[in-house]
Parts: structure tokens; C-alpha cells; sequence
């Protein structure tokens, strides 16, 4: 099954089916979607999310511009789904904005994106653990336990342990140059969270 299979199967036969991996490859499309907007980029196979998007959900290309009708299209889909802010895309906005100014600057921007995310989400894992067993029902207290620590990974300059130390500086570093907000971690991380916890567990974990 494709990348939005289950989004598709949603949108078609009205079956709720949201996951983690719908949520960030909704978020890469919208991401992608402002560099080929921005950037006037034709060819679509520079931009193989939105490319995937675009087939599953027949999007026509608006005015001539790819991007423009796809950014738009996954904006409304992660606002209506996940919930996110009118801040989170004007971020990513201005993030990209500023460092793509070229096509040559799109794959090292995505490359320290990419970097950003991963180290983010390893850090976030490490540091709440037991409190990721907290229930979804107590949506606020997740949002709070998950906003406080990124506050911490953002202005905390001495951890125990050195490897959390040096994942913890460098996210601070990511976050500096691509020019994101502690709120921004935050709604994103706060709904990884909770879409992984509502997924099933696997038959190892369960037999465990």
C-alpha cells in the first residue's frame, strides 16, 4: 500500500485511519509542497511526496504551479486531522523561505530538517519515557509534560548523561538555524505522541 493509503481510505469510505506515518508524510508534502510553489519547480519527480500526494488524491496543478494546490490541500488536512495551528505552517513558511532560495539549497535544507526531527523525537523518547504510559484521555497533561520538556531541551545547559547532553545541544542547534519555535517543537512532537499511542502494538511487545 502507498505512503496515504490509509488517509486515502479515509477521505473515501469515511474510516478513521490516522497514524504517525500519515502525520509526517502529510507534513513532508506541505513542506514540499512551499519549495516547488516558491522555488516554480516543474519537475515533479524533485518532489516525490507531493508527487504520491497528488496521484492519490487527484489534485490538479492550480494555475500552472506545482505546489500550490497540494500545499494547500495538506494544510487543511493536517489542521482538520491533527489539529495543528495557523503558526505551525507560517513557521515552516518562513523556515523555508529563508533557506531555499535556490534548488541547490533544497537538499541540505531537508538533509538538517531531516537531522532536526529524528535527533528531536530520539531525545523526546529518552527523556519522557514514563510518561508516554500516561493515558491519551489526559490529552492536557501530555501537551504540558511535552511542552515542558522541550523548554528544557531548548535552555537546560547541563545534563546527566553526555549522550543526551550532545543529542540535546544539537537539536538546540538545528532548531537556531532553521529558525523554530519551542511552540512549533512542541505541536509537532505533542502529535507523534499521541498517534503512537493509539496504534496497536505489535505481537513481540504484546507477548512481552
Amino acid at each position: 500500500m502507498g505512503i496515504f493509503a490509509k488517509l486515502f481510505k479515509k477521505n473515501t469510505e469515511g474510516a478513521s485511519s490516522k497514524n504517525v506515518e500519515d502525520f509526517v508524510s502529510l507534513t513532508r508534502v506541505y513542506f514540499q509542497s512551499v519549495i516547488a510553489a516558491n522555488l516554480g519547480i516543474t519537475n515533479i519527480r524533485f518532489v516525490p511526496d507531493v508527487a504520491n500526494f497528488k496521484r492519490l488524491f487527484k489534485i490538479p496543478t492550480q494555475g500552472g504551479r506545482l505546489g500550490q494546490a497540494e500545499k494547500t490541500a495538506s494544510r487543511k488536512m493536517l489542521m482538520q486531522d491533527y489539529g495543528l495551528s495557523e503558526g505551525f505552517f507560517k513557521e515552516i513558511d518562513a523556515s523555508v523561505k529563508k533557506h531555499c532560495r535556490t534548488q541547490n539549497d533544497v537538499q541540505a535544507y531537508l538533509f538538517m530538517y531531516q537531522g532536526f526531527s529524528q535527533d528531536l523525537m530520539m531525545l523526546m523518547g529518552n527523556l519522557m519515557q514514563w510518561k508516554f504510559r500516561v493515558p491519551s484521555f489526559f490529552k492536557g497533561a501530555l501537551r504540558s509534560m511535552t511542552e515542558k520538556t522541550v523548554h528544557d531541551i531548548c535552555t537546560k545547559t547541563v545534563w546527566k548523561k553526555d549522550d543526551v547532553h550532545k543529542t540535546a545541544m544539537a537539536v538546540r542547534q538545528y532548531k537556531e538555524r532553521l529558525g523554530y519555535s519551542e511552540q512549533w517543537m512542541t505541536e509537532y512532537v505533542y502529535n507523534v505522541v499521541l498517534l503512537a499511542k493509539k496504534e496497536p502494538k505489535s505481537k513481540a511487545t504484546e507477548e512481552k
